[in-house]
């Protein structure tokens, strides 16, 4: 009964908030087990790196792109398009899965929709993101570097390299300073 890898396809999985990891590890882990290898090939869970500074510290943690979801490529339909029982129940019934987007014959991805999930990932590797981000004309505080305390107006913002030139007056004229996301804060959360 083994089952060609040419008819897996793309699955969204809906999951209970912060359940992501754990239900994607646990796919992986007994799919061995319960002897689905050549129906469940692949659990994706798309994330980014995001940095933020509280109290003047930089930090930075792993944040999901699409929070409450996971992608499974997996064979769940058989030649005659009737979905495979043990497969189904298999990741349905996995702790923290809600149900497969669709329900019980859920629709699979169009593969232009995969291939925009999966192109998200790769920008996003190796790249750190701010939290916030920050509109021309917006007036911020500087809390690092030498121009700390100082308040400034955006002009410009560069999002790829996580920068901002800031107008700040200094001795009565406005100097431009470039600085990055971390350094700076709304004027308002002071």
């Amino acid at each position: 009964m083994s089952t060609q890898t040419s008819n897996a396809q793309w699955f969204a999985l809906h999951t209970l908030s912060g359940q992501e990891n754990k239900v994607k590890n646990y796919i992986e882990k007994f799919k061995k087990a319960e002897e689905l290898d050549d129906q469940v090939h692949e659990v994706l869970l798309p994330t980014e790196i995001v940095s933020e500074v509280k109290n003047g510290k930089k930090s930075t943690k792993v944040r999901k792109l699409y929070p409450g979801y996971v992608f499974i490529n997996m064979c769940l339909y058989d030649e005659e398009k009737k979905v495979m029982i043990k497969p189904f129940y298999f990741v349905k019934d996995a702790s923290g899965v809600i149900g497969f987007v669709g329900g019980d014959h859920p629709a699979a991805l169009r593969q232009n929709e995969i291939d925009e999930i999966k192109a998200r990932v790769e920008a996003a590797t190796g790249k750190e993101v701010p939290k916030v981000t920050f509109e021309v004309g917006e007036e911020l505080k500087i809390t690092d570097g030498a121009f700390a305390n100082l308040t400034g107006r955006v002009d410009e913002v560069d999002p790829a390299r996580g920068k901002l030139k800031i107008s700040v007056s200094i001795f009565g004229r406005f100097t431009p300073v470039e600085l990055e996301y971390w350094q700076v804060q709304r004027a308002s959360e002071s």
